[in-house]
């Protein structure tokens, strides 16, 4: 969305974004109408552009996820404010910070090993990961966090899960956390599920599908563990 067509009411909004990560993602669009993961690594130092940008809309903001090329030719992920109308007040107080203890009994229950790709970490390099995005869901009702909701995940897995669930179409439209959680992106561990975007003819990394998958043809995409495997 380019500068002017931001309304009063969503510039004042973004006025009151908080944090210094959330802070150069925006005031960087307000000047220059996006923000590449490039930049982000190289004139800002972060190391994991998607958490930038995720501080971001955890915090109500809405961003669009896009491709772009660089100076090299090469196809990289580019961000800019989505539609004013998508403005989530509640989430102004951003994402709620997640327990240490949290991290520690994902550990003790399921390894120090990424759910998705099941490649084994340092604790360190594994993150607690939603596993039905906060996006769509918010954080958990109870005062305690439930380690059911989450699941430890690499950064590179992160990375995948965080594009296909931005392209999916209940990420965007409907933001139902029943249709997340019916999804194999929550529950990689089960080889029966199904993205939920499949039917919409999306991918993983939500380009279009040559053939839609159906149940009678029996093709489907690949699962998150393939995906993540050949990248």
């Amino acid at each position: 969305m380019s500068d002017r067509k931001l309304t009063p009411a969503f510039r004042k909004r973004l006025q009151v974004v908080t944090g210094r990560r959330s802070r150069v993602v925006v005031d960087h669009i307000l000047k220059h109408g996006h923000i590449t993961s490039e930049e982000l690594q190289q004139v800002y130092g972060y190391e994991h552009p998607p958490r930038a940008v995720r501080d971001v809309r955890e915090q109500g903001i809405p961003i669009e996820t896009f491709r772009t090329v660089n100076a090299d030719g090469k196809q990289i992920a580019a961000y800019r404010f989505g539609d004013p109308a998508a403005v989530r007040d509640d989430r102004m107080s951003g994402r709620r910070v997640l327990p240490k203890a949290l991290k520690k009994a994902l550990i003790e229950a399921t390894g120090s090993r990424c759910a998705i790709c099941l490649c084994e970490h340092e604790g360190r390099y594994l993150q607690v990961d939603h596993r039905v995005p906060y996006e769509v869901q918010g954080d958990s009702t109870t005062h305690t966090p439930v380690p059911e909701d989450y699941m430890l995940v690499c950064v590179s897995c992160n990375r995948a899960k965080s594009w296909s669930c931005e392209h999916c179409p209940n990420w965007s439209e409907r933001h139902d956390s029943a249709v997340c959680a019916l999804c194999c992106w929550a529950s990689p561990e089960d080889s029966s599920m199904w993205p939920c975007c499949s039917h919409a003819g999306w991918n993983w990394f939500g380009r279009a599908l040559r053939s839609q998958p159906s149940s009678a043809s029996g093709k489907r995409p690949n699962t998150p563990r393939q995906t993540c495997r050949t990248m």
